[in-house]
């Protein structure tokens, strides 16, 4: 309903962006004063305003600028200011119609058969007096409108004698960017539902709330109240204005050509593996994949004919949502759904071809992602982070492009700020070229000292046997328990609120969390009820790591005790490089594999010692 929708769904936003005016005789009107209001006050003020089009927002100090002009306006330009949001009126913004086009403010100015428009103020070739300029029917200029409502749409009177008035042809915006697949990528500007009722804002949170917000999904294009796909549905939504529907379908044009997928793999995957085609049915525990045309003993959405760019043949490990490797849903009715993570990722081709010497000082390839997989940001750029090094601070450096570098000589090797708002830089996937040694970060590895951490209780184990391990005793080794209280994954405790845990034992970031909880204080898998150790504490949040990290962070309902049987593991300091041949340890709930019936053993964490590189571990 209209008492629903923000005034800001009129409004295109471009962040940390200002429009300036460029110097031009005669000199433009100067904006009027700035005014105290948040985005949405500032969007009603300039709605309401004929001789506005636009304003800027400065979120910290809470201070709007209306404008009377847009990027497509005579005499501007665009800058990047971390301090202002631009916002412009859509109508004056699209290069297609709503309806029929009435409020269609947009710059085109040739019809459909490419004839030249007449300006509308004047009478010549073509004398007319019905559709004369005002400050509300937008006839400016010689551009393309439909001031009389005309069903076909935008017209303008020519400059040929002969054709007195002629359509623009300016398409529907619905037929206007077509989509492939299932519309992930969808980038067009529809910003209503098939059945007509206007979509809510992405960066806000009324009338509905929703964990889509632009800043959390930076790459799934979540702009203004555009239609998109986010979570792999069918075809793009978007949540509604109506409080009473929260999402719907939005009508958009298919396509004809179906794009060829990229990366396209069968033994090993690129990037996430959504172009992995291989055979591998099996889960990374050996659990048989559940077949994807199947509906038991999980129900699902992913069905082949409803996904046909996603070749989800037979029972394969795919990745039709873009999660962070193939996976599937296994046959298992306890464990829905598992991450195919033994399939290989293939080897980076940069990788073999580019290395680095000394601290790659003198690196000038080519590699712009990070070891996370982050694309770089280019060094001239302001977003989404400003930079301290740039072309113009160090112009010796070589800073061209998006393009790895090491201009401050960090002795990790080449970098670069990223393109993840959340990661201001990262390392970048280059090797050292053979013979070079990687430095740690500590000058003295040896002299790292944990103190209120990694401290055991040391007594006496259970005898027992783990293939591949021993008993052992980890106080901060968590059991995280589904809905029925059965165990499925394990975790660590970092702080006494937040848990780590691994990203293939939720089926999403935004996972319904009701009835979850962690379990913690025992050494048994299944203690019983008169522990006196164990707490049990709810799950509240699930924070996902970077996409290449495969890690969560769970946050607990309240902090937990720290005692003999509950401690914290130790995490590294901040950019701490393992020293090649430490012992590592990894603790987890182990299985005898067939010493014991194959059945769980109770209580028992797993240690391994094997000498780890910092790469593997």
């Amino acid at each position: 309903s209209p008492g629903h929708r923000s005034p800001l769904n009129d409004f295109q936003r471009l962040r940390a962006t200002e429009l300036l005016a460029v110097p031009a005789e005669p000199p433009p009107l100067p904006p009027p004063p700035p005014e105290q209001g948040s985005a949405e006050q500032c969007a009603q003020r300039c709605a309401a305003s004929l001789a506005c089009r636009a304003f800027h927002h400065d979120r910290q100090s809470q201070l709007c600028q209306l404008l009377p002009r847009t990027q497509h306006s005579p005499h501007v330009q665009l800058q990047k200011n971390i301090h202002y949001d631009l916002y412009q009126k859509k109508d004056y913004l699209r290069d297609c119609i709503v309806a029929d086009g009435t409020s269609y403010r947009g710059t085109r100015a040739v019809t459909e058969k490419g004839l030249h428009c007449q300006q509308w103020q004047a009478m010549t070739p073509h004398d007319h007096s019905r559709f004369l300029p005002s400050p509300r029917n937008g006839l400016e200029e010689n551009y393309c409108r439909n001031p009389d409502q005309d069903k076909r749409g935008p017209w303008c009177y020519t400059v040929n004698p002969n054709i007195r008035h002629q359509s623009c042809g300016i398409k529907k915006c619905e037929d206007a960017v077509c989509m492939t697949c299932n519309g992930e990528e969808y980038r067009g500007t529809v910003d209503h539902t098939e059945s007509g009722t206007e979509c809510q804002r992405w960066d806000l949170q009324h009338p509905h709330k929703h964990p889509y917000h632009p800043d959390k999904y930076p790459d799934k294009g979540l702009d203004d109240n555009y239609c998109r796909n986010p979570d792999s549905s069918e075809r793009p939504w978007c949540y509604t204005t109506d409080p009473g529907r929260e999402r719907e379908y939005c009508r958009i044009r298919l396509c004809k050509k179906r794009p060829r997928p990229l990366n396209l793999t069968t033994g090993c995957f690129k990037g996430k593996g959504e172009g992995y085609r291989g055979r591998v049915n099996v889960t990374v525990s050996g659990i048989p994949c559940q077949r994807w045309d199947a509906q038991t003993p999980h129900r699902h959405h992913f069905v082949p004919e409803k996904y046909p760019c996603k070749d989800l043949q037979e029972n394969y490990c795919r990745n039709p949502d873009g999660s962070e490797a193939p996976w599937c849903f296994t046959t298992r009715p306890t464990v829905r759904i598992a991450f195919c993570f033994h399939i290989r990722r293939c080897p980076d081709e940069l990788d073999a071809q580019e290395c680095y010497h000394g601290h790659g000082e003198h690196y000038h390839g080519h590699v712009s992602k990070t070891r996370k997989g982050i694309t770089c940001q280019p060094w001239a750029a302001q977003a989404p982070h400003v930079p301290q090094i740039s072309p113009v601070t160090h112009p010796e450096a070589h800073l061209e492009e998006n393009y790895c570098r090491n201009p401050d000589d960090d002795s990790h090797g080449p970098w670069c700020y990223t393109m993840d708002p959340r990661t201001p830089f990262d390392y970048c996937a280059i090797k050292p070229c053979s013979g070079n040694k990687v430095p740690s970060v500590l000058e003295n590895t040896d002299a790292v000292a944990f103190e209120q951490c990694g401290r055991r209780d040391e007594r006496m184990q259970r005898k027992g046997r783990i293939v591949g391990g021993q008993p052992g005793n980890s106080p901060w080794t968590v059991s995280i328990r589904n809905r029925a209280g059965v165990h499925f994954c394990g975790g660590s405790l970092v702080k006494e609120q937040w848990v780590i845990s691994t990203r293939q034992c939720f089926s999403s970031c935004d996972a319904d969390l009701t009835g979850y909880k962690v379990q913690l204080g025992t050494l048994f898998k299944d203690p019983g009820p008169g522990d006196p150790d164990q707490q049990t504490i709810p799950i509240t949040r699930v924070v996902c790591g970077p996409s290449e990290s495969q890690l969560v962070m769970l946050k607990l309902a309240r902090p937990a005790t720290l005692n003999r049987r509950v401690a914290l593991i130790c995490l590294p300091p901040e950019r701490y490089v393992v020293p090649a041949g430490t012992v590592c340890e990894i603790a987890g709930w182990g299985e005898t594999r067939g010493t014991c019936r194959g059945q769980p053993l109770p209580g028992a964490p797993l240690r391994q010692h094997p000498p780890a590189q910092h790469t593997p571990c």
